[in-house]
């Protein structure tokens, strides 16, 4: 056999150890991503011809679902009634985050003539803080309803960690053989299949991310509103209504005139007393003034005080003065 056709069947060989190994890797990887049974007892069979390593994953998974450790989705919610809806949103953020835990959504609506308003938040509290969080929620009013469901995802979560394990252990071997790989053909495919492991390792891995939030914290809606406002229609609709109506608002007006009357009566008092004391203290200013500015009487002078003459009275008429006179008509 010469040198070439001993350098050919060197390479024919490393080619076909290079293609068993992504075949092996393909069917590794084909068997984790296949569905897989469980059964009574949360154990996972192996599927025909699988590796070992998803057989040591087949009994971690069992072994985890006989314990109380168990992954649960704790989801809920509380409608309550309180004074101030706004206020009591602001504390119950205050309270969740004390907690350690945080508010993914809030919806608020103003009081109007109709409602007094409300506030609807989504609140992510730590599972292990979630009784405690709620006893410190019911203080904030009344509350109305309150319910809470889990869902076991146990199995779920075990069986996506077995199979993050197994893809990540076919990366690995892939990744080991592109380092050895020579020919230009070994590296394509090789790289081609690395890179579809690790966006199928990349996707479990943020299932996971997921799955373990939803696990750790709890979802509780929280529902704020306050005592509906009852319009009531009180119009009188006939002639003994409208009269009833009448007289009791007649009655109310007497009421609260009333009451005006007595609490302005004494100051009206009071007002009266300080006016006539005003009046009079005018009134005997204005006579002093009067009678300053009237100054002393002058004194009686001497031809004042003595007597006049008596003046001379005409005497009755004689008889011969009678005589002379005429009457009309004798001359």
């Amino acid at each position: 056999m010469t040198d070439n056709q001993d350098a050919t069947v060197r390479r024919m060989r490393r080619t076909g150890v290079v293609v068993g190994l992504i075949v092996a890797a393909a069917a590794l990887a084909g068997c984790s991503s296949s569905d897989e049974s469980f059964d009574a007892d949360g154990s996972r069979a192996a599927d025909a011809g699988g590796e070992a390593v998803q057989e040591e994953a087949s009994a971690d998974v069992g072994t985890e679902a006989g314990t109380d450790d168990r992954s649960l989705i704790v989801t809920g919610s509380l409608y309550m009634t309180v004074e101030d809806p706004i206020a009591a949103a602001d504390q119950a953020v205050g309270m969740v985050q004390s907690a350690g835990g945080r508010v993914d959504a809030r919806t608020e609506t103003a009081a109007d003539e109709y409602d007094g308003g409300s506030a609807t938040l989504l609140l992510r509290i730590p599972q292990d803080s979630l009784e405690a969080v709620v006893d410190d929620l019911r203080a904030l009013g009344t509350v109305d309803q309150f319910a809470t469901e889990s869902r076991d995802v146990t199995t779920e979560v075990t069986d996506l960690d077995a199979r993050i394990s197994t893809l990540r252990a076919s990366t690995d071997r892939i990744q080991a053989l592109l380092l050895e790989a020579e020919d230009i053909k070994d590296i394509i495919a090789l790289e081609d299949e690395l890179a579809g492991r690790q966006a199928e390792l990349e996707s479990l891995e943020s299932r996971q991310r997921g799955l373990d939030d939803q696990v750790s914290m709890s979802t509780i809606e929280l529902s704020l509103t306050t005592e509906p406002i009852v319009i009531v229609d009180d119009s009188p609709e006939s002639f003994w209504e409208g009269l009833r109506s009448g007289w009791n608002t007649l009655l109310a007006f007497l009421s609260g005139t009333l009451v005006v009357a007595g609490v302005l009566l004494p100051w009206a008092a009071l007002a009266t007393i300080l006016v006539a004391a005003t009046v009079v203290a005018i009134r005997a200013t204005r006579s002093r003034s009067a009678r300053q500015a009237s100054g002393p009487a002058p004194a009686p002078t001497a031809q004042s005080a003595t007597p006049s003459a008596p003046q001379e009275t005409p005497s009755a008429p004689t008889d011969d003065d009678a005589a002379h006179t005429k009457a009309p008509g004798q001359w």
